[in-house]
């Protein structure tokens, strides 16, 4: 089982920097995942902004989510 987000911080584009429980930060770049489904609504900056952290996944206003194990394993360590 992959650390939960703790932190979440918009960076650029359809990037978000997070901070996960065991302290580690990573980039996420969402716009991988911006061709499936609802996620093409992330398209949209106001509303890719609406996201929040819920028990340790992202989720956005549109209902969407990324589950921890998502986040961790698919972004790359912060330097």
């Amino acid at each position: 089982m992959s650390p939960k987000v703790i932190k979440v911080e918009y960076s650029n584009e359809y990037k978000l920097l997070l901070e996960f429980e065991n302290r580690e930060k990573k980039i996420f770049d969402v716009s991988q995942f911006m061709s499936i489904g609802k996620f093409k609504e992330l398209h949209d900056i106001q509303l890719f902004k609406t996201y929040r952290i819920c028990n340790g996944a992202i989720e956005w206003a549109n209902e969407i989510d990324l589950s921890p194990d998502t986040l961790y394993l698919m972004s790359e360590t912060k330097n």
